[in-house]
Formats: structure tokens, C-alpha cells, sequence
């Protein structure tokens, strides 16, 4: 049995803010349990629902020096699906109404986390043979574990994995201020390990240390060396690039699965679709007041609306756009300028936009079932989950060949009829344009090979288990199996 330990700084159902939640907490449940027990570890914020936090069991509890203080250090555990969860408990740290806030306070309340971590190890009867670090909020992981731990005999031979879900956030301050909370001495704060730019950098020290370093798609993980996509470390990354790989995430196909789906007004599956999936465009232009016709070609649109989902480019043809004869679906917050783009062509073009500026799932998981395509036009783009999302319910991805977007949507081939989407190479307002025109063209044109697509996309597999195999083939490399 190989023990693996997730350390994370959120994971659902407890606490989430983005796709790292969903990683942390469904990944873990679908590795084979005949050979790996994988439990999770991650702060007990006073921001999980209270009903989680009620049936939590205690486990243990001791105090740790950390920055000149004995500091209160608790463990307790919760299984949810099988996988034990731990988590550390300190309230002076965790106390907050979310789970980040404060930059310098973060910074602080991480190591913290991490240090209390590795100390609690002994005390709970888990010993794992590989700690698996989710970014820069657990970056010191693998310092910690190789400069004071690796010495004891629990920790000897104990590997490490950092997993980078988005390499713009590092977790940086100037080196003078990271060095007293972290308590790591000038050996560490040099160019070829903490310092990056006269700074210290957590992600840095965690890439650095690690046995071996994922992120989350493979051209994401080929992106991150060259200087446009590395952020500055892009160096590094060409440095481990023997120890990094890229792993595409998954989808949860019980809450992703138009067969099942409560939320969407007829539910389908591949070989129902050409007659259901017709019957959720008119629910949804119904449901947003757009004019009812099945036969129109909806494009529809559920994300944070901000530069690096590439919205710039859609600002910059939305007026040609809305001259096309299709409707537009966008639903999302974000940057106010884009906030303020759509409502106002919501406005301008109320029969060919709708602008839902909030969030709300019900109406995404009918836009993910209503719509004939979904635009992810995207600057950058580490792995993308709604476009996995739009493929399992036959809405097919218009993408930027990018990250992950390029590795989970096959472009559409009419000559030998191959592909699952649409894509764009070239960060370019018209090249998009041209690819919803062609996708349009396509879709009311060649309705039998458009539904060829669809047959394609719906049986891709992008399930949480392929993404378990290929971390369990990770795990064995490592441990020595």
C-alpha cells in the first residue's frame, strides 16, 4: 500500500474558491484503493460550513515555535467519500470569513500551515510515502521537508510533488519580511533557490525542492518555459523540465452528466440529443428573453469575466458579432469594463444578447445544455474545466489553442471528418471571428457533420480517473515501484 498525502489550501465540499478545490477534494476518491491510500490535508478555516465542521473527530493537538510564539497547533479529520480529510486547526490563523484575504497575512498563516502540517505527521499514524503540494500556499512544503524534517527518521525518504494550477501567483514579498515567517536562513534566499527578482518566492522554493513538479495540462507544462507564459521563471521550469509533467484535470461526471442533469430542462445523452438537446435552446432563450428559435445558433458563454480569458478580443468585434444572425449567451462577474460591455449590448442588442451578470449554477448548467457552442477564447488558459463541461454535453468548444484548451478540444476536420471543437491558433479579435463563422457555417450547413462533432465530444473522456492513472504511474516513478 503507497500512503499519498494531498496538502491544499482549500478542496470542496469544505471551502472553495476555484478549480484547486475541486482537484484536492474529488482527485483523491478515485485512485485505486487496492494499492493507494490517499488522504488530504488543509487549514480548518472558520469559513467551512458549520455542518462540516460539528462532525469533525478530534485527533490530536500539540504547540509549535513559529515566529518567536508557542502556537496552537490541533488536527482533525472528516471522511467524505471515503477519504479522510485532515485538518489543522489554529484560529488566530483560520479565524477569518474567507480563506484568503490579506497578501502579507496569507503569506504568513501558509507557513505556518505548512510547518504545523509536516509536525502533526507523527502524531496522527499516517506516515506518507509521497506529500503531493498544491501551489504556492503549500510551496513550502518541500523546503520545510528537506530542511529541518528529512533528518528524522519518520521523514527519511518522504518524497514531494508541487502541482502549479496557475503560475501567476507565487506567493512573493521581499525577502527580508518572507525570511522572519518563514524562519529559513540566508542559505535559502540565493537565485538557484528561494529568491526570485530580489524577492522570496514561495512556488519558487516549492519547484525548487520538490522531487518532481506537475501542472496541469502537458502544453501548459511546455508554455511555462518559454518568458511569455513563465512569469518569470520560466528559466527554473526549463531547469526541472525532466522532473515536470502535465497532467490534465477532470471533471465530476455525477454533477457534469446531461443524462442526469436536475438542473437543465430535458435531459439527453449521445443518442438522444438530436432530438432533446433542441428542446434546452428554447428553454434557455425562453428563460433569458431571447427570441424562441430552435434553428438559431447559440453561443453561449459561463466565466469570470477578466483579460486573461481573452474578452479583450471579444470587446473588440462584439459589434460585428452582434450583426451575425445567432444569439450570444454570457453569464459571469468580473472586471467592471467587461461587466459593463455586456449589459450594455445586452441593452443595444436585447434579440441577440443576454448578459446575466452574476453567478448562478442552475443557469450555467442550463447554458452548458442550451447552447450549440461555448467560447473560450483565452490569453492563457493552465487546464479549463467548462470546455471538458461542453464537451460531455455536446456543446462544442470554440477555443484558443492554448494550455489546456489545446489538449482537451480536437479542431474540426471536414475533409476527414475528425475533431470535437473549434479552435484558433493566434491571439487575434478576427481569427476568433473567423472561427465562430466557420463553426456557424458548419453547424447550419453540414448539420449532419455538426452532429457528427457532437458525437465525438460527448464520448471524450475526461473523467477525475484518467487524471488518477496518470498520477498513480507519477507515484510509482517516484516511491520506486
Amino acid at each position: 500500500m503507497k500512503n499519498i498525502l494531498f496538502a491544499a489550501s482549500e478542496a470542496v465540499p469544505f471551502i472553495k474558491t476555484g478549480g484547486l478545490a475541486d482537484v484536492a477534494g474529488s482527485l483523491p476518491a478515485c485512485f485505486d484503493r487496492r494499492y493507494f491510500d490517499v488522504r488530504v490535508v488543509l487549514p480548518k478555516y472558520l469559513a467551512i460550513p458549520e455542518r462540516y465542521r460539528n462532525e469533525m473527530e478530534y485527533v490530536t493537538h500539540f504547540y509549535m515555535d513559529f515566529n518567536g510564539a508557542d502556537r496552537y497547533v490541533g488536527v482533525l479529520k472528516y471522511v467524505e467519500n471515503g477519504v479522510t480529510f485532515y485538518f489543522i486547526d489554529n484560529e488566530g490563523y483560520f479565524g477569518g470569513a474567507r480563506p484568503y484575504g490579506d497578501w502579507l497575512y496569507d503569506l504568513e498563516k501558509f507557513a505556518f500551515f505548512s510547518r504545523a502540517l509536516l509536525s502533526a505527521l507523527p502524531l496522527i499514524g499516517f506516515r506518507p510515502d509521497v506529500i503531493h503540494c498544491h501551489d504556492w500556499q503549500t510551496g513550502l512544503v518541500p523546503v520545510y521537508l528537506k530542511e529541518r524534517f528529512a533528518g528524522g527518521e519518520f521523514f527519511r525518504g518522504i518524497k514531494s510533488v508541487m502541482t502549479i494550477h496557475n503560475l501567476k501567483f507565487q506567493g512573493v514579498w521581499d525577502v527580508e519580511t518572507i525570511q522572519r515567517i518563514t524562519g529559513l536562513s540566508d542559505y535559502f534566499f540565493t537565485p538557484d533557490k528561494l529568491e526570485s527578482y530580489k524577492n522570496g518566492n514561495y512556488l519558487k522554493g516549492g519547484i525548487v525542492y520538490a522531487d518532481a513538479v506537475t501542472t496541469v495540462s502537458p502544453t501548459y507544462a511546455e508554455e511555462i518555459q518559454t518568458p511569455f507564459y513563465g512569469e518569470g521563471l520560466d528559466g527554473l521550469m526549463r531547469a526541472r523540465r525532466n522532473s515536470l509533467r502535465g497532467i490534465v484535470n477532470g471533471i465530476d461526471y455525477r454533477e457534469f452528466e446531461p443524462a442526469t442533469d436536475p438542473k437543465i430542462a430535458r435531459q439527453y445523452d449521445g443518442k438522444t440529443f438530436r432530438h432533446e438537446k433542441k428542446k434546452n435552446k428554447t428553454a434557455l432563450q425562453e428563460r433569458l428573453g431571447l427570441p424562441v428559435d430552435e434553428k438559431k445558433f447559440v453561443i453561449g458563454i459561463v466565466s469570470r469575466l477578466t483579460d486573461q480569458k481573452g474578452f479583450d478580443l471579444i470587446q473588440g468585434v462584439i459589434e460585428e458579432l452582434c450583426q451575425e444572425d445567432l444569439q450570444f449567451v454570457v453569464l459571469g462577474t468580473g472586471e467592471e469594463r467587461y461587466e459593463n460591455l455586456f449589459r450594455h449590448y445586452d441593452w443595444k442588442y436585447h434579440d441577440k444578447l443576454s448578459a446575466q451578470i452574476y453567478y448562478s449554477d442552475d443557469v450555467a448548467h442550463a447554458i452548458y445544455a442550451g447552447a450549440d457552442a461555448y467560447l473560450m477564447p483565452s490569453l492563457f488558459e493552465p487546464c479549463g474545466l467548462s470546455q471538458m463541461v461542453a464537451l460531455h454535453y455536446g456543446t462544442l468548444p470554440i477555443v484558443r489553442e492554448t494550455g489546456g484548451l489545446k489538449d482537451t478540444v480536437e479542431p474540426y476536420n471536414q475533409y476527414e471528418n475528425t475533431g470535437t471543437g473549434f479552435c484558433f491558433t493566434n491571439y487575434n479579435a478576427h481569427e476568433m471571428l473567423d472561427c465562430i463563422r466557420y463553426a456557424k457555417w458548419v453547424y447550419s450547413e453540414r448539420r449532419r457533420d455538426w452532429n457528427h462533432i457532437v458525437d465525438r465530444a460527448m464520448q471524450a473522456d475526461y473523467s477525475w480517473q484518467q487524471s488518477a492513472l496518470k498520477y498513480q504511474e507519477l507515484y510509482d516513478w517516484l516511491i520506486g515501484y
